[in-house]
């Protein structure tokens, strides 16, 4: 008799996003455990790209995929936005980045009590999943019956960084030739809804803003951006490359130069781009993260970043050793709330200015210190946030709240529904 416990996994395993790469890390770190029977139900995820399994040869992963489940499983680990959750095992876990504004939905709040546990990536999130509270009306006289609020245990399992990809230096060089400088700022992220200076990674106040900072400089660096608006069409391309044209309209002088890197690429060739000897350091003004995946694997480069010094970011990067940008919380923008997702009357972060620019000429200027202090900010990094590190933390979550479970029972899975919101990475 298998006396291993089952697990179930609902989880975008296959696809090119950061919730894919979060569930293969998830997936990873259970079977590491050895004392888990595993099935995988592969999901969607909004528009992004699958294949990604297939693309890199995850067998270990894909070998775990099944069509539907025979039986109830002991364990039902679920990895999506909350108002998604299911209660489907003896014991259920959610598992969601979390959210990037100061307060979540309502709808996040019911899936979150639909669970046993919720394991989202950093303090941040955890907080707002803490504080958010909502009134509790009578469906028929409107009257304040209780407060909604989570009341199923948060903790934080953070997004561990694989240094087996992340930290080797590239074997080949990401194709720059068309980059003129010797040294870039990288950006990346997606490009998402919002007018200038409200869309959530803010792309389009960090690039006006270095413009302003480095017009007119004799030799200026550039700006490399790695984006795109979800997917690698050439309309994404094109709606990019007009943003940044109107843009730089709206600044006078002679402009330092932007160059865009649209669409997916291969985890090898985003290791390359980040050790690239033209790329000096990395930028994100961003407005709000559940974690902010792009920077940790950077910081593991031992390259300088300035970064806003608000939301998930902050659990690994030390003001002390990294740029962290000061600012205030201001409302949402109506052109980037998502419904049930980012909400009207939410918060998050906008970048002062001065302290921007001064930022940026700060790693350019003195450009051989910041490397100093953020070679030791990758060095803690290696070693706090790693996926090693994620698994060994994983084991000790499970350990501790897992009960004893008794003979499994037959069980028909439910008809899963496909997340029907927009997705923010």
């Amino acid at each position: 008799m298998n006396n291993k416990i089952t697990v179930a996994v609902s989880a975008p395993v296959d696809t090119y996003s950061g919730y894919g790469a979060r569930s293969r890390d998830v997936v990873k770190a259970l079977i590491a455990h050895e004392n888990y029977d595993i099935q995988i139900l592969s999901q969607r995820w909004g528009n992004t790209r699958t294949g990604y399994l297939s693309d890199h040869s995850e067998d270990q992963i894909e070998n775990l995929i099944v069509p539907n489940l025979n039986q109830q499983p002991d364990v039902w680990i679920q990895i999506t936005v909350p108002n998604e959750f299911q209660k489907v095992g003896l014991y259920n876990i959610g598992v969601t980045a979390g959210i990037e504004t100061d307060i979540c939905a309502g709808g996040w709040i019911e899936g979150c009590n639909k669970m046993d546990l919720v394991l989202t990536s950093s303090e941040h999130s955890k907080n707002v999943f803490q504080i958010s509270k909502f009134d509790k009306q009578d469906s028929k006289t409107k009257a304040v019956i209780g407060k909604l609020e989570v009341e199923t245990p948060v903790e934080v399992l953070f997004e561990g960084a694989d240094i087996s990809k992340y930290f080797n230096k590239p074997s080949t060089r990401f194709d720059l030739s068309n980059v003129s400088e010797s040294f870039c700022y990288l950006f990346v992220g997606h490009w998402l809804q919002g007018e200038y200076g409200e869309d959530r990674k803010n792309i389009g106040y960090t690039v006006k803003t270095f413009l302003e900072t480095f017009k007119n400089k004799t030799s200026p660096p550039a700006l490399i951006l790695k984006t795109s608006m979800g997917n690698s069409s050439v309309t994404s391309q094109d709606i990019i490359t007009k943003n940044i044209n109107e843009i730089k309209k709206k600044v006078t002088g002679r402009l330092p130069n932007v160059y865009l890197v649209h669409g997916d690429i291969t985890d090898s060739e985003m290791n390359d781009l980040y050790n690239h000897p033209k790329v000096k350091a990395m930028v994100s003004l961003t407005k709000g993260e559940g974690f902010g995946r792009p920077l940790l694997e950077f910081s593991l480069t031992g390259k300088p970043i300035m970064a806003s010094g608000w939301s998930g970011q902050v659990d690994f990067l030390d003001g002390h050793l990294t740029s962290l940008i000061g600012g205030t919380l201001t409302p949402v923008h109506p052109t980037a709330v998502v419904p049930n997702v980012i909400l009207p009357e939410s918060k998050w972060f906008t970048p002062d200015t001065v302290a921007v620019g001064k930022a940026y000429k700060a790693i350019y200027k003195h450009y051989n210190k910041a490397l100093e202090l953020s070679r030791k900010q990758g060095y803690i990094n290696k070693n706090n946030f790693s996926l090693d590190a994620m698994t060994d933390h994983l084991k000790v979550i499970l350990d501790t709240r897992l009960p004893k479970f008794q003979k499994k029972v037959e069980f028909k899975l439910p008809e899963l529904t496909l997340p029907k919101i927009k997705t923010n990475e």
